[in-house]
């Protein structure tokens, strides 16, 4: 290909307090009421309220649907635009993490494209531009809010589905870091660890550029430095606004680049087994870098210089390897679970690996794997006990 291109949202804004720009974009595209997609979570601990105060305070209708659930289904997606109809919406607002922006971009997809969710699987499938969709980011990891991708459980093949569409791209992203500080620590650790992956996975992937390459080293960079302290204290506020950064920058470089097999595993833990998208994501980044090695092993020799190592007397090899046991003390140190620890049957293995060969992330491995060798990386991190605290 002799060009490449890019994809983001129209607009970002990070910093704290940053969502009370929300009403001035709002009028720069005129809408008149929205359809607000959150999760009770946040519906009850007052996150939700942040925004919808500020819509109040500029005198902007909206209707709320809270009963967004991790690894939204297809039909969470279905009501969630039922009432977008019945309400009269015109824009759609995502508040949280990587499911309720995701159930909004699909959402903003089907109100101009119209069919159904699974129309969508697959890489730009739809031929309009979707509603305005201000995305406002409440987890510092995901990246939905910068990337053109969703990704929606399909409940009757216990199946994720990831829509890569460039259509679904926010017309506004937001990153505030005072909507964090009350994240408990272990979705602090599961979305950090979800953004790290993120930028690994762009780094060694096929489409991989030099704009992409700068973003996600430096997203590297930030989280080996501040995801931790971001965990210990939530109400590092330091901590907090440079993992918005890298997060956003993870996003960013994935959205240009692609993922890999560590995404293509997770999203198949998340359909059969409802597994927290970031936790599973964190769980088989260490065993697929692993396997990964012999193609791009200077790559993460690369990662291991990002992280803070003295890199000049190791060989490729052992720097690269630095790298991956620095991630594995560090998710030691912010209590990431191990694959025994989750409801993974190691029967389904073969069932898992067969889908994850056809996941839209797996052809920008590094290594392309048989299907033999996905269950057997996802066995050897299984039968990894580890010496967790």
């Amino acid at each position: 290909m002799a060009f490449k291109e890019l994809y983001q949202p129209v607009h970002t804004i990070i910093g704290e307090g940053c969502i009370n720009e929300i009403p001035r974009h709002i009028s720069a595209f005129g809408g008149s009421k929205a359809l607000v997609v959150t999760d009770p979570g946040l519906e009850k601990i007052g996150t939700l309220k942040m925004v919808t105060d500020v819509l109040d305070g500029a005198s902007i209708p909206y209707t709320v649907y809270s009963k967004v659930k991790p690894n939204p289904t297809v039909s969470i997606v279905n009501e969630a635009k039922a009432q977008y109809d019945r309400e009269g919406c015109d824009f759609v607002i995502g508040v949280g993490g990587g499911s309720p922006i995701d159930v909004a971009k699909g959402v903003s997809i089907l109100v101009t494209n119209g069919g159904t969710v699974e129309d969508y699987n697959g890489l730009e499938l739809s031929e309009k531009k979707g509603q305005p969709l201000i995305a406002v980011n409440t987890t510092a990891g995901t990246g939905s809010e910068v990337t053109r991708a969703f990704v929606i459980t399909d409940e009757v093949r216990r199946s994720k589905m990831l829509c890569v569409d460039s259509n679904s791209l926010a017309y506004l992203a937001i990153n505030d870091p005072a909507m964090m500080v009350d994240m408990p620590p272990s979705l602090t650790a599961a979305t950090g660890m979800d953004a790290l992956t993120h930028s690994i996975e762009a780094y060694v992937a096929k489409s991989r550029c030099p704009f992409t390459d700068g973003i996600a080293l430096e997203s590297i960079r930030l989280i080996g430095q501040y995801l931790v302290r971001a965990v210990e204290n939530g109400h590092d506020m330091e901590a907090r606004t440079q993992m918005c950064w890298a997060q956003y920058m993870g996003g960013l470089a994935f959205s240009n680049a692609g993922l890999g097999m560590v995404h293509a595993i997770a999203h198949q833990l998340g359909g059969f087994y409802d597994t927290p998208h970031g936790v599973a994501n964190a769980i088989m980044l260490p065993y697929v870098m692993r396997f990964n090695m012999t193609h791009c092993a200077d790559r993460y020799a690369d990662v291991a210089q990002a992280f803070g190592f003295n890199t000049a007397e190791l060989t490729t090899d052992q720097a690269a390897l630095a790298a991956i046991l620095y991630i594995e003390e560090m998710e030691k140190r912010i209590k990431i679970p191990k694959l025994s620890d989750t409801a993974f049957n190691p029967d389904d293995a073969l069932a898992l690996a067969k889908n994850a060969m056809t996941d839209t992330g797996m052809p920008e491995n590094p290594r392309q794997p048989s299907i033999e060798e996905v269950v057997k990386v996802m066995i050897t991190a299984y039968c990894d006990k580890g010496d967790q605290e």
